[in-house]
């Protein structure tokens, strides 16, 4: 980020002695000092351990004459914000292999707006062929010791994502900008991409960005088993309205994903049925030590016997270790889950009329609290296990025209990260406090993510 601050003038000099490490007003080491001509002005800059400053030279005044501004405003801008560096040449079309150095380009990341990021460059322009060399040499070396930043990436496209257009997205806009942080990359598709956003924007500019900048965070994950078996990792779910829906989409792929989602809602709403299911589910907090607990583990008693029991009929289960912001839902489906406080949201909707169900829905889309009904329950968990009791009310491919088997034989249907998941059984989902390490940005602004990210 660029920033503006008043401070007495600096030298321009080549190279900078070391700074006395007892000048409290000078904190942070110079490396270089020089004259640059930024924005068409010749400033004096200097570089030092953690930002790039300077400040316009002013112009000296005639005999007699008065100064009234004897400070100009100081701009810098931290190094962390950098991810390339290049000599900027002038080629002549003329003659060929031979250019003309005008200095050097820093390309650099700014915050637009919250939570978003863009791509910009900043001249420092000096005709000086060793004069550049040598800083061009220096910034060099500070990329080089961001040791988080990636130097090659395995990039897994899916083709049928943002309209069949992701391909294109990708060459277009992500692409471009590896390149130029000089990060190698591998490309493969794949029509089931793990492509979840970390980054609290869907904005491919600022997931590229946090990639580049290797900005990581570790954040909490779930894992779905049944039987004994694990079935997947994630971090959201949804069973029953939720997963009925995307089993309905599924069979749709024809239509364009916002048509699909729309048709399959509403075919889903004028089959609304509840799922018979008992619930067990272990309340976060109840252990502050885990170790104990994973050793003194049992089938139905876990943390001292803190499991508690619902059971009943009900039109969906929520299980959400994200906010999980959408079109639908643009403050989330659990506005207040964390991605990283080891805890995940279980929220349960009971059986209701189709006219108070269709309510609690559009709420999503509102800011009125989608909570705030007499059939919706909401808990702070740890794990939980969901088992339904039987598939009389259950999803049955008969009945959008499938073929003639029954949720038994291939499962309950499971929306889990926007993929769908069958299993016959009960689901064991259990939180891991920041399992993994993904690019995304600060654990503040993942907060309002949408979904999650791995892109190694």
């Amino acid at each position: 980020m660029f920033r503006g601050r008043r401070r007495s003038r600096v030298g321009a000099l080549e190279e900078a002695p070391p700074e006395n490490p007892k000048a409290a007003a000078e904190p942070e080491r110079v490396l270089l000092r020089g004259i640059f001509e930024i924005r068409r002005e010749s400033c004096d800059v200097a570089l030092g351990e953690r930002a790039l400053r300077w400040r316009r030279i002013q112009p000296e005044l005639p005999a007699g004459g008065t100064r009234h501004d004897l400070l100009s405003k100081e701009e810098s801008l931290e190094l962390e914000d950098i991810f390339s560096v290049k000599l900027k040449r002038r080629c002549w079309a003329k003659h060929p292999g031979r250019d003309t150095l005008l200095g050097i380009t820093l390309f650099i990341c700014l915050k637009e707006q919250r939570n978003k990021l863009k791509d910009s460059t900043l001249d420092l322009i000096n005709f000086s062929e060793d004069h550049c060399d040598i800083w061009f040499r220096q910034f060099k070396k500070i990329l080089d010791g961001f040791t988080s930043r990636p130097k090659a990436l395995k990039i897994l496209l899916n083709p049928q994502s943002h309209r069949k257009e992701s391909v294109h997205v990708y060459y277009e806009k992500v692409e471009p900008l590896l390149k130029l942080a000089g990060i190698e990359t591998d490309v493969t598709r794949s029509t089931n991409a793990l492509a979840h956003s970390l980054f609290g924007t869907p904005h491919v500019v600022t997931a590229t960005m946090h990639i580049i900048l290797g900005h990581i965070r570790s954040v909490d994950v779930c894992t779905f088993s049944s039987a004994g078996k694990l079935l997947c990792f994630g971090f959201s779910a949804m069973f029953g309205f939720g997963g009925r829906t995307l089993a309905l989409a599924e069979k749709y792929r024809w239509m364009s994903p916002s048509q699909r989602r729309d048709f399959a809602i509403i075919k889903a709403l004028a089959k609304l049925k509840p799922e018979d299911c008992k619930i067990s589910f272990l309340l976060a907090g109840c252990s502050q030590n885990k170790q104990e607990r994973k050793s003194q583990r049992s089938a139905e008693s876990d943390c001292g016997g803190h499991w508690q029991t619902i059971q009943g009929q009900f039109l969906n289960i929520s299980i959400m270790a994200m906010p999980c912001p959408c079109s639908m839902a643009p403050r989330g489906f659990t506005p207040d889950t964390r991605l990283h406080n080891g805890s995940m949201a279980l929220r349960v909707v009971r059986n209701t009329t189709r006219s108070e169900f269709v309510k609690h829905l559009k709420r999503h889309s509102s800011v009125k609290n989608q909570f705030n009904f007499p059939f919706v329950e909401t808990y702070i968990i740890e794990e939980v296990k969901i088992h339904p009791k039987s598939n009389s009310n259950g999803y049955s491919p008969q009945e959008e025209g499938g073929n003639h088997t029954t949720a038994s034989e291939h499962g309950f249907p499971w929306n889990v990260d926007g993929d769908l998941m069958e299993a016959a059984s009960e689901v064991h989902i259990r939180l891991h406090p920041r399992l993994i390490r993904l690019y995304g940005g600060s654990l503040e602004e993942m907060n309002d993510c949408k979904v999650a990210c791995d892109c190694i």
